[in-house]
């Protein structure tokens, strides 16, 4: 007998935290390993807001709160967007969800029947078809290309849109990329979305403080207010300030879809942590100054593993736009054999190899719907990266 739902045959675990699990395995066995897998900056809360959620612990402030989130955090979110996307919401267009993913997943969960297609453009965040399949949906894959700078055109959205598309998510600056779409590259989009009044649009805009050199940040709804009404803006505090462990996400769209999702929320989790969310309306309230500085060691990380990735023989590594991925290509290693033995098909092959034989673990590219890649989270070390980058050259250059 098989006690388990046939809902849960449609997805896979994820290859991201399979990749980061099986390299803490490793140290833990005494094996020098570097793990370039995880999607975590190295950085630490910043002290203000450590403090925030310091003080609502001792001020009693950790019973139940709504299931959707604090008044006081709603407002933060309603402000942030209107300081930095020109956007304006009330709280009562605003959930608060226990991380981004919760968020994502609850508006799916909300909207979805079966049958209804949801447009992902490639590559793509491992997390988003499987979340689809979940709520019923079927992920429909627009494959972008190194070649577009692994953005979406226009066409492709055109031909990817049927009558049974439900949503189009869109995130930018992208995991696993950190391609950035500028505001006229967005705007194309947006044109394509305004002839499909039916398509309702989902932004994953976590890693949008975390961009580089003159590329300029805009969100959907900012670049064609049209489109407003049927967009739901999803971010959280996790990259930017640090907070990955705390768990706090946010959405703001149409009052209808929000009171969903707030449904969906009071019977699954309910309340996000109560002290995680007096942190960050902290962190959404107080200083931002941290964020530049915290820019600037990662854009000199980007630079170091572009740099160096891009002296390995058979790989082409371009240079993102934001977030704290590079997502090289491998094209030129396929079909040789590695010095233990290894033949790269795939780069799935590669990344075993590599990890087996150099201690180096990177998060192969079919988990993000596109291939021959790789992805590299540089939010470590500079010499971690350095010796990481070390390793990839040598093992390239032993391939046969």
């Amino acid at each position: 007998m098989n006690a388990l739902s046939a809902t849960l045959s449609r997805v896979k675990p994820s290859p991201t935290i399979a990749v980061s699990t099986k390299a803490r395995e490793l140290k833990e066995a005494g094996r020098d390993v570097i793990g370039l897998g995880a999607g975590e900056p190295d950085f630490d809360t910043p002290e203000n807001i450590a403090a925030a959620g310091i003080r609502a612990i001792q001020e009693g402030k950790t019973r139940y709160t709504a299931p959707d989130g604090i008044i006081e955090l709603k407002q933060a979110v309603c402000a942030k967007l209107k300081r930095d996307n020109a956007l304006e919401y009330t709280p009562a267009q605003v959930s608060i969800g226990t991380g981004g993913k919760q968020i994502l997943y609850n508006a799916l969960m909300a909207t979805l029947n079966p049958g209804d297609e949801v447009v992902i453009p490639a590559p793509y965040w491992v997390s988003y078809p499987d979340m689809v399949l979940l709520a019923g949906g079927e992920p429909v894959i627009a494959e972008a290309s190194m070649q577009t700078g692994y953005k979406l055109t226009a066409d492709q959205l055109e031909a990817a849109i049927t009558p049974k598309t439900k949503w189009f998510i869109f995130n930018s600056p992208s995991n696993p990329t950190g391609a950035g779409y500028s505001w006229e590259e967005l705007k194309a989009l947006t044109d394509v979305l305004l002839r499909h009044p039916h398509v309702m649009v989902m932004t994953d805009d976590m890693y949008e403080h975390l961009a580089y050199g003159d590329f300029e940040f805009c969100t959907p709804a900012q670049v064609e207010p049209q489109l407003y009404d049927r967009t739901l803006t999803c971010n959280g505090v996790s990259k930017a300030y640090a907070m990955t462990g705390w768990r706090i996400g946010y959405a703001a769209g149409p009052e209808w879809l929000i009171g969903a999702m707030r449904k969906i929320q009071s019977q699954s989790t309910s309340n996000p942590c109560t002290i995680s969310q007096w942190a960050a309306v902290e962190a959404l309230n107080g200083t931002q100054d941290f964020i530049p500085k915290n820019n600037a060691v990662f854009k000199r990380r980007r630079d170091l593993v572009v740099r160096m990735l891009n002296e390995a023989e058979g790989i082409q590594c371009p240079t993102p736009d934001g977030a704290f991925y590079v997502y090289p290509s491998i094209a030129g290693l396929i079909g040789k054999t590695s010095k233990g033995g290894t033949v790269i098909s795939d780069d799935e092959a590669f990344a075993t190899a590599l990890l087996e034989e150099t201690g180096v673990a990177v998060v192969f590219g079919a988990a993000f719907g596109l291939s021959p890649n790789f992805r590299v989270s540089y939010a470590t070390s500079d010499a971690a990266l350095e010796d990481a980058c070390t390793r990839i050259q040598a093992f390239c250059a032993a391939l046969r």
